[in-house]
């Protein structure tokens, strides 16, 4: 039987600025816009609710249907997220209402809808499709995260213009931007319908978050239609410089327990395992450079999607059992990530699938293997490491040793807890 590594506990330091009163932030950014000069009372406003798992997203949410509400408008929420949820409308309502968006907390109608319009047709000759139901609103106040995004690299990646169009688009319009974007880049299809979109779809204002690396939220700003692409660009420097990073730039295997759309677009994230543009390998200048990853399973909100499991090398059998294949394989034909739903070599155990993934990173013999263990890309405070990181990290100030080096904690089947 292969020899295991033995592994420490570490914990790194991270920037960790935040927001103690996330829904006071949110009234005090809404106010200074005076939206009151554009809403009269009466009047519709469909806030946009993603799938992603953005803290305190409820919150903020509610914080915004509030603001509305006391402008006298009739505010409701309008699921916005491509193909997300099998594809379906009630599928996009229950992924909402996982992450504590109901009607009874937010105080508002949730009203979900596949049925897009074509506001405009690009430069290229793609169409611009728009949620229908966000399109007959009189206001749409767009809500999103602002972050590096898992396929595309420029100036604008993932934020208050990818809500707009990926998230909004529905399905269709989902597919249309990703494919569109493997032609022409997502910089250029933003900057080509920027001003259509803002001018035609009534866009009230967006409301755009970042987090650190703590998964805790840092900053919420509203922003100005015509300001959106500019400030953007801004915002997705600061999430950059925020987000959670793995402790060490090379890995031999990197072991994680979960994956799942609401850590990732792609179930994990690629710019924390150095897998953004090529799904098995970093590229020349692309850091961390992590040469195996193995996948234990699908965290329950991602129901059953488990896009991004073919970024892995291997994972547990029971992955496989917990994936819904057709929402996962509609997923990615829709991003035009295919690879990314191939499956890993699967095996029964963590043991097993330890043994085998060691044997494939060289010539370092197993115990002496570079290992992390990871809960998930999304939260990177503490870490397992194997013995072999010992020396640096006793060397760097910015990270805590936890424990002594000791065995991995498996069970007598053969199997991990989670870290």
């Amino acid at each position: 039987m292969t020899d295991l590594p033995k592994i420490f506990r570490l914990r790194q330091s991270f920037d960790d600025a935040h927001i103690e009163d996330v829904a006071g932030e949110v009234h005090a950014q809404l106010a200074r816009l005076e939206l009151a000069a554009k809403v009269r009372p009466g009047e519709s406003v469909a806030i946009t609710a993603g799938s992603r798992g953005i803290a305190n997203i409820a919150a903020i949410i509610q914080a915004s249907v509030e603001h509305l509400k006391r402008l006298g408008a009739k505010p409701f929420l309008v699921p916005a997220m491509g193909s997300h949820g099998g594809g379906t409308a009630e599928g996009q309502r229950r992924v909402v209402e996982s992450y504590g968006i109901t009607e009874q907390f937010v105080g508002c109608p949730i009203r979900s809808g596949m049925e897009t319009v074509v506001v405009c047709r690009a430069a290229e000759g793609f169409p611009f499709h728009f949620d229908r139901l966000a399109f007959e609103a009189d206001h749409v106040l767009v809500c999103n995260r602002v972050k590096p995004h898992s396929d595309f690299a420029g100036e604008i990646e993932s934020g208050l213009m990818k809500m707009l169009m990926i998230g909004l688009g529905k399905r269709e319009g989902a597919k249309v931007y990703h494919r569109a974007a493997q032609d022409f880049g997502f910089d250029r299809i933003v900057r080509g319908v920027a001003d259509e979109v803002l001018g035609r779809c009534h866009i009230l204002a967006g409301l755009a978050v970042v987090e650190n690396a703590y998964d805790q939220t840092a900053l919420v700003e509203a922003v100005e239609p015509e300001r959106f692409v500019a400030r953007e660009k801004e915002l997705l420097e600061l999430a950059k410089r925020w987000m959670p990073r793995l402790p060490f730039q090379h890995v031999d295997l990197l072991l994680i327990d979960r994956i799942g759309k609401d850590i990732s677009g792609v179930g994990l994230d690629p710019n924390v395992v150095g897998r953004k543009f090529n799904d098995h390998q970093a590229l020349e200048d692309e850091f961390p450079k992590v040469k195996r990853i193995a996948i234990r399973g699908l965290t329950p909100k991602g129901y059953g999607n488990a896009i991004g499991m073919g970024i892995a090398e291997f994972c547990r059998t029971q992955l496989l059992e917990q994936t819904d294949f057709a929402a996962t394989r509609l997923n990615g034909l829709t991003s035009g990530r295919i690879s990314c739903v191939m499956t890993p070599l699967d095996y029964e155990t963590d043991r097993e699938m330890l043994a085998v993934a060691l044997g494939t990173v060289g010539l370092v013999e197993p115990p002496q293997a570079k290992l992390l263990w990871i809960a998930d890309t999304l939260h990177l405070a503490e870490v397992e490491c194997s013995a072999a990181y010992l020396d640096e990290a006793r060397e760097r100030t910015d990270l805590e040793i936890l424990t002594d080096p000791r065995d991995l904690p498996l069970d007598a089947a053969g199997n991990l807890p989670h870290v």
